[in-house]
């Protein structure tokens, strides 16, 4: 399951918050880290987050930077962050910040990884170094999928807003469901070797005490379902040559969370300022396919009595875009 919140208001810095939980186990990711997204967030929440994702290094999409790091830094566990080019530069200049005159002390780590076209440059910094240097952690290539845990896959997307920025497409691997009549019609009885069976046993495996083969008892118990998946994009170019890029990558995604920085009137602004209106966002969710679009990052230029015009202008065309919960209200 992916439990995904959108943290920050209408027309303030905001970032998306998502829990991947398979039952056995849980990672946290936050994409992007505007000013004061984390302010309803519990601390040990923020402290538990493995993975940062940043779609770029402007301010207000790293703004909140400081109070992540604060959090993070010397936790148990490293802490990870990915963004484009640059972004291990950027973030070792924000680890300098700070008087680390009790850095032999700690245990933190982080690793900090520059997503690329077609591979990913790490570096990691220790805290006991008062993350002073940047290690070179190594280079891979990559196809789209940067991050996979036993929970969910990260892909980053590239996006052209004045330079390299990404979106990013999380998803939960596919789920394996017992088909209950299946399983009285063998005459088996549940069990610890179901769990066994759903986790990939090969071979024998003993049900009741009776040998089986697994690959058998597989094809004939589990049904699979694909699990939960969200895109998230946000400041970038939509022009026509986008649109047709973007549209197939976002086909088999469930729930689209995307800028609405612009209204309709307001498109060669968004043209030029490589950002999209409203109306092109729900354009590309109606294409894609995706069943649910979740507006966010209104500019601050539109007033309040406004939100709800470019709800309307979005929902013409993809009927199933929303704003995240009471923002209409605040």
């Amino acid at each position: 399951m992916l439990r995904a919140r959108v943290l920050g208001g209408p027309a303030e810095d905001n970032a998306l918050w998502v829990v991947a939980d398979s039952g056995q186990g849980q990672t946290r990711l936050l994409l992007d880290c505007g000013a004061r997204v984390l302010d309803t967030l519990p601390f040990a929440e923020v402290q538990a987050t493995d993975h940062l994702l940043l779609s770029h290094l402007h301010m207000d999409h790293v703004g909140g930077f400081d109070d992540f790091f604060r959090a993070t830094f010397d936790r148990v566990a490293p802490t990870h962050a990915w963004g484009p080019p640059g972004t291990a530069r950027i973030l070792g200049h924000r680890f300098q910040g700070f008087w680390w005159n009790h850095a032999p002390d700690l245990r933190g780590q982080w690793f900090v990884h520059d997503v690329h076209d077609a591979h990913v440059q790490s570096f990691r910094f220790e805290a006991h170094e008062a993350f002073a240097v940047a290690h070179d952690a190594g280079r891979r290539p990559h196809d789209g999928t940067i991050l996979t845990t036993p929970e969910v896959t990260a892909q980053a997307v590239p996006l052209e807003h004045h330079g390299r920025s990404l979106g990013f497409i999380l998803r939960e691997p596919d789920r394996a469901r017992v088909n209950t009549a299946a399983l009285t019609g063998l005459g088996l009885r549940p069990g610890p070797w179901l769990a066994a069976l759903k986790g990939g046993v090969a071979g024998q495996i003993d049900v009741n005490g009776q040998p089986h083969d697994a690959d058998t008892l597989r094809a004939a118990l589990l049904d699979r379902e694909a699990g939960d998946s969200v895109a998230y994009l946000t400041d970038f170019l939509l022009d026509a040559a986008q649109h047709a890029r973007l549209a197939p990558l976002l086909r088999d995604v469930q729930t689209l969370y995307a800028e609405a920085q612009y209204a309709p009137a307001d498109q060669e602004l968004a043209t030029r300022h490589e950002h999209t209106t409203v109306t092109q966002v729900a354009a590309l969710a109606h294409a894609a396919g995706v069943p649910a679009l979740t507006l966010l990052h209104l500019s601050r230029r539109y007033r309040a009595e406004q939100w709800a015009e470019m709800l309307h202008a979005a929902k013409a065309i993809h009927p199933h875009t929303r704003f995240p919960d009471g923002w209409l209200d605040a």
